[in-house]
């Protein structure tokens, strides 16, 4: 059955009406199919690592492709803690080459819609998601995020955490809090990498709940926002810039899981 997406709109107009059809053949990457059983985490790792990265990164944008297994963690916690993904709408803002967008394709999103200012980055994507056959229930759209506007059911998104242009982050957090009902965004931390991967070495995992930052707590609020939950997660990227000394760059992120305040919040 083939059903219309929500309105979508972009700088005040109305876009053309977008239809998906309901695939459930995703993947052959041991059977990553859109039945909404259980996804094994390392499944869906091995299919988002097969998602192209951008291929001539900016570092004035701060463009990190997040890595398979980061985005395969987030997409886990959205999906099976907090029910934010089967059967939901889905913008990816500062979408890249599309791996949060089209990894929530592959678990059961209803659609998703991508979002990102970079050409070269929007056209990847719409090959990747043509290579992993989920081509009807994802959109790519050239804009700044300011432009974007409509309702959706989840917001994800890594955007620049503000190393190369101070308060980068913040219009994302506006963004989302006034497009999505709830947002899963990535923000640097400011915690020792050496004391975290301890803690993680100790506990077994790859997340620890952390307390939140106290100025994004404010920031959050202020635009009607509520945080529900905050992960730390080491995340690893390869030597990319000239300014990477080493051959690989560990650091550590916060997943932020805010949902937006109703009136009787």
């Amino acid at each position: 059955m083939t059903k219309k997406s929500k309105n979508l709109t972009l700088n005040g107009k109305r876009s053309h009406k977008m239809t998906y059809q309901h695939n459930t053949e995703i993947t052959k990457e041991r059977e990553i199919t859109n039945t909404h059983s259980l996804v094994r985490k390392l499944d869906l790792e091995k299919a988002i690592s097969k998602i192209e990265p951008h291929p001539t990164p900016k570092a004035y944008l701060e463009q990190y492709t997040i890595p398979s297994e980061t985005a395969a963690e987030i997409l886990y916690i959205a999906t099976y803690t907090y029910n934010d993904i089967i059967d939901k709408t889905i913008a990816d803002l500062g979408c890249g080459t599309g791996r949060l967008a089209i990894g929530s394709a592959l678990i059961g999103a209803k659609e998703t819609f991508g979002v990102d200012i970079d050409r070269v980055a929007i056209k990847v994507a719409h090959k990747n998601a043509e290579k992993m056959k989920v081509k009807e229930r994802t959109h790519w759209i050239m804009a700044d995020v300011d432009a974007i506007q409509g309702s959706f059911d989840t917001v994800l998104q890594n955007p620049p955490f503000g190393v190369q242009r101070r308060g980068a982050d913040r219009k994302f957090l506006e963004k989302s809090l006034a497009l999505g009902h709830r947002i899963y965004s990535l923000h640097k931390s400011g915690k020792s990498n050496r004391d975290f991967v301890k803690r993680l070495r100790r506990r077994g995992t790859r997340f620890i709940p952390v307390p939140p930052s106290p100025f994004l707590k404010r920031l959050i609020k202020k635009h009607g926002g509520r945080i529900k939950a905050v992960y730390a997660m080491l995340m690893t990227i390869p030597h990319m810039f000239d300014f990477h000394r080493e051959r690989k760059h560990e650091f550590i992120v916060d997943l932020y899981i805010i949902e937006r305040s109703t009136p009787s919040d």
